[in-house]
Formats: structure tokens, C-alpha cells, sequence
């Protein structure tokens, strides 16, 4: 998450990792207000959609997960063993939590970056990623801003996870290949086919 936090009742304390070395760990959750972490079930989906287009392999891959939050879905991605996971946080809180979870959990490969997901995202130049996460806080159109900002950043072929309060259409040389609901959470994923 970044930025702005939305109050919301019964946010979990804790989520567990589903799948991979790391399976049934639990990630404790900072108690900011409207932190909302990516459900279980929601997860399961995304991730079974993922490994079915990259038959299960993450070894060479490399993970940005922009507005971190809980990092459930960059530790998610870190467990199944890719082979980086860059996390993005600007709240101190939740930046200490993420900070402690890798550090317990020995995540070499994960790196944390505190700042602005904007700022980060501007400043990042020869890096490239194959999986991008984006689960901004609701009631902004922060999607909309960093869309302009993934093709420098992402490979030919990689993958755009995205979490909303409503569906998003996006241009080619996004590709739409899965969606799903959950409650008032749209989540999708997208293709990126360089021209």
C-alpha cells in the first residue's frame, strides 16, 4: 500500500503464504488503518493462473510488488522461488514489518525499498521485471499513473497483476488474460506483448 490509508473493519492481523517452501507460514500484518491484504482465496487464484502460464517455474524471474503493504503477495512470489522480489513501501509501519518478516524468514532475494511507489517508479532505470503487482490504495486512480511508467520497466511477455475497486481496461500492449471478483475486489491479469 502507499500513500493514503482507508479505515477498514475486521482487516486480518495475520495472513498465511499458500504455496510453495514456505507454505501455511504466517505474515503478521502491521496494524495500519485500511491495510488490506490480497484474501487467501484471491491469491490462490492469481498464483494458479500465473503458474499455469509459466508452468510453475520462477526460478529466473523477477518480482516488483509496488504498493507492498502486508508483502503477501511479493513473499508469496519469493516463496514459490523467484528469483528476485523487489518490494515497494512508504509506510513506516508496514516498512518495519515487511523489513522484519524477510529478515525471519531469510529472504535473501527480497529487496524492500522505502519510498513513494511513484518516486521509486520514475527513478528505476536498466531494471526489468517479468511480474508486477499493483494493489494501490483504493479510492485513488493510482493504477491510471503508473501505467505510463510499466513499459520501460517491464520485459516482453511479463506479467501486470492488478487489485481495484472497480475493473480496468487497459490498451494494447496489455493483453488481458484472467479476472476474477471477490466481494468489491476486481483483480486481473494482464499481458504485456511489446510492439
Amino acid at each position: 500500500m502507499n500513500t493514503t490509508y482507508k479505515k477498514t473493519s475486521g482487516t486480518p492481523h495475520k495472513v498465511r503464504i499458500i504455496g510453495g517452501h514456505l507454505k501455511r507460514t504466517i505474515l503478521p500484518v502491521a496494524d495500519v488503518p485500511g491495510l488490506r491484504p490480497t484474501p487467501d482465496r484471491v491469491r490462490e487464484t492469481v498464483f494458479n493462473w500465473i503458474n499455469h502460464l509459466w508452468d510453475s517455474d520462477y526460478s529466473n524471474k523477477s518480482v516488483l510488488d509496488l504498493f507492498a503493504g502486508t508483502g503477501a503477495l511479493g513473499f508469496e512470489a519469493a516463496s514459490r522461488g523467484a528469483k528476485h522480489v523487489q518490494m515497494v513501501e512508504n509506510n513506516p509501519q508496514a516498512m518495519l514489518n515487511l523489513r522484519q518478516i524477510r529478515d525471519k524468514l531469510n529472504l535473501q532475494q527480497v529487496r524492500i525499498n522505502n519510498g513513494d511507489a511513484m518516486l521509486v517508479l520514475k527513478r528505476m532505470d536498466a531494471s526489468r521485471f517479468d511480474l508486477v503487482f499493483l494493489d494501490p490504495p483504493f479510492q485513488k486512480d493510482l493504477i491510471q499513473e503508473v501505467l505510463p511508467y510499466l513499459p520501460q520497466i517491464l520485459k516482453p511477455g511479463s506479467l501486470l497483476y492488478t487489485e481495484s475497486e472497480k475493473k480496468i481496461t487497459l490498451s494494447p500492449p496489455f493483453k488481458l488474460m484472467k479476472e476474477g471478483k471477490a466481494g468489491a475486489v476486481f483483480f486481473q491479469l494482464h499481458q504485456f506483448n511489446e510492439v
